[in-house]
């Protein structure tokens, strides 16, 4: 095994980091910040971060195969121009719930938008529960509900053979796993592959890497655990500094660097001062293995 290294890229402090995504034409980490309203491009050739102000909260960010990026924005699909600055709404869900928004979101083999919606949080991990629902937005920019009665809608991704649709929500405690169908987008028989143990915590964002793996980025458990989903057992752990890690993705040249965001909201100072790296953006290298690109929003 190589020797794991884990450094911190872009300490901003950010409230509730999410939804890192690889931008290989940029050579560059995408993700936002949920509560801070933020849409961020750190550059791994210039170290630098640029950010993006939007009208409202701003939940994940995934490429476009016509070039720029689509966001989950509220309770928005939306499309977002970066050198122009543009926000375009695409469409709105839960028109009759004002107190949600938009979670997690990510695109499948297929180019299909998924994402699910949550109640707006009282504080970290506290709000109304079941109210949320998972939705994709097809490439014609129509939107299917797959289901609702969601607590907090998270991570997502799919099995190398795209028959399996992984997915968590994240107050189950559980990473679920669904029959795919890539031609429709349909899934269904849905089951529990992994339930978390209490040092865990609460399961957050996740990605697969190409041994077919899932890595998964615990909240509050300051770690992202490496799962078999074929055997339900976890196969690693790797600990981080920061209690608050929110989600993860491969990315650099060969995919073989992991990111992982993470949040500073709901900390007291004498916890921050604990984790002055709170809210920060971490690389890990030596992990040994690499992962998927992410494929691109094809409306």
């Amino acid at each position: 095994m190589a020797s794991i290294k884990i450094e911190c890229v872009a300490n901003e402090g950010y409230r509730i980091g999410e939804s890192p995504v690889w931008d290989e034409k940029e050579s560059a980490l995408l993700y936002v910040d949920i509560t801070g309203r933020k849409v961020c491009r750190w550059s791994s050739l210039t170290q630098r971060v640029q950010t993006l102000t939007v009208d409202a909260p701003v939940s994940s960010v995934a490429l476009r195969k016509s070039g720029d990026y689509v966001i989950t924005l509220g309770t928005r699909f939306a499309a977002l121009k970066w050198k122009e600055e543009l926000v375009t709404t695409l469409t709105h869900v839960d028109k009759d719930k004002p107190n949600n928004r938009f979670n997690d979101g990510k695109v499948d083999p297929a180019g299909r938008y998924f994402a699910g919606t949550m109640a707006e949080e009282i504080r970290p991990a506290v709000l109304e529960r079941h109210q949320g629902a998972l939705y994709t937005l097809f490439p014609d920019l129509s939107v299917v509900k797959h289901f609702d009665q969601v607590d907090i809608s998270n991570g997502l991704d799919w099995s190398l053979d795209h028959r399996t649709f992984y997915y968590i929500d994240s107050l189950s405690y559980s990473v679920d796993a669904f029959d795919y169908d890539l031609q429709t987008g349909k899934i269904g028989n849905r089951r529990s592959i992994y339930k978390l143990e209490k040092e865990e915590s609460i399961p957050d964002g996740m990605c697969i890497d190409t041994e077919g793996k899932l890595w998964v980025a615990c909240y509050n458990g300051g770690r992202v655990i490496r799962l078999d989903p074929e055997t339900g057992k976890r196969l690693q752990t790797v600990k981080l500094p920061v209690d608050k890690t929110t989600s993860c993705c491969f990315g650099g040249k060969d995919y073989s660097e992991m990111y992982v965001t993470s949040a500073s909201d709901g900390m007291d100072e004498e916890w921050l001062s604990r984790q002055p790296q709170a809210g920060g953006i971490f690389k890990i290298t030596g992990l040994g293995v690499k992962g998927v690109p992410p494929y691109p929003f094809a409306g």
